[in-house]
């Protein structure tokens, strides 16, 4: 399998002469469509439940992480350089936009969902780039399959910056200056922008279908388990520290959801990762991940809607066999 691993490397995506570029302003517009939506109240219920905030941060930015090498360190003889690198980088990367709507549907507690959100995003201009230097650097000083590769840190911090910084800056400064406008603006930018997004990755999808029925069986495994994962070490984290159902269902969706369209983003700047440097499987795990991380998530939150219901039906036959006894 490693072998067939190889040929990912191989693969460069097609997304155009300035897929890259067009990809990074999206990206931007995108930070600054959630930056409208990010209040103080956001920061101060920080404040206010501590235990829950710290929980969920410390599992998608320490823990996520953490796991996340330790697994391709274990798979290290069947997996590429790129692929392992890949997984890396999307977990070292903060909550994506989407968690918020399945804590929604999950009815889980959409203040902490959002705060969560929030603040791995505000951080990720600093975080990301250390947590993907730290962990990626020292995968690559431990594997024997990685050729000599340097990650520059100073690049990732630069892009970030404009990327995610100088929008949720503008964004933030807007929502506090303007709050009448903003107010009228807020939703249609973030539609249009998750729109346009969207209609970016199914083009994207559409161009390299080709790929992806050449290449998916080789790579779902790894992304179901790395995602598996994920979620899971939101949900123990969680029940570790003896929060409620609600939190626990949050802070396993806001672990397992990452925002893989960054990481995309990041895969793509020719002066973190140069055209002649093979990166295919890294797309490939981000780009796939960007995809399932929706399915396995809706599938979660249907999981235990069910569980739920099937509680709560429980519950009444009960209390009828007592009424009519």
């Amino acid at each position: 399998m490693y072998e067939q691993l190889l040929l990912l490397d191989d693969v460069r995506l097609n997304f155009g002469n300035n897929g890259g570029l067009v990809l990074s302003i999206v990206q931007a517009f995108v930070m600054f469509g959630v930056a409208l939506s990010i209040k103080p109240l956001h920061f101060k219920t920080a404040f206010a439940h501590p235990k829950a905030v710290l929980t969920g941060f410390c599992s998608q930015v320490v823990l996520l992480p953490a796991v996340t090498f330790a697994l391709v360190c274990v798979f290290d003889s069947y997996l590429t350089a790129t692929v392992a690198l890949g997984a890396i980088l999307v977990a070292c990367c903060p909550g994506g936009n989407i968690s918020n709507f399945i804590s929604s549907i999950s009815r889980g507690n959409i203040e902490l969902s959002v705060s969560l959100t929030a603040i791995s995003t505000v951080l990720a201009v600093v975080i990301t780039p250390l947590n993907f230097s730290l962990w990626g650097n020292w995968y690559i000083a431990n594997s024997e399959y990685v050729r000599e590769l340097e990650i520059p840190i100073s690049q990732v911090f630069y892009t970030l910056f404009f990327i995610i910084g100088l929008p949720l800056g503008l964004g933030v400064l807007c929502s506090s200056k303007l709050p009448v406008v903003t107010k009228k603006i807020a939703k249609p930018i973030q539609n249009i922008s998750m729109a346009i997004f969207m209609g970016m990755v199914i083009v994207a999808f559409a161009a390299n279908f080709d790929y992806f029925c050449r290449y998916i069986h080789y790579i779902l495994l790894i992304v179901l388990v790395h995602n598996g994962m994920a979620f899971a070490t939101g949900y123990c984290a969680a029940w570790g520290a003896g929060l409620n159902m609600r939190d626990r269902r949050t802070i396993t969706i806001e672990t397992g959801i990452q925002n893989s369209g960054l990481a995309l983003m990041l895969i793509f700047n020719p002066a973190i990762f140069p055209p002649e440097m093979k990166t295919g499987g890294m797309a490939y795990m981000a780009g796939w991940w960007g995809i399932w991380h929706i399915i396995s998530g809706l599938s979660l939150s249907a999981l235990w809607n069910f569980s739920r219901m099937m509680k709560y039906r429980k519950l009444n036959i009960i209390r009828a066999e007592r009424n009519v006894d």
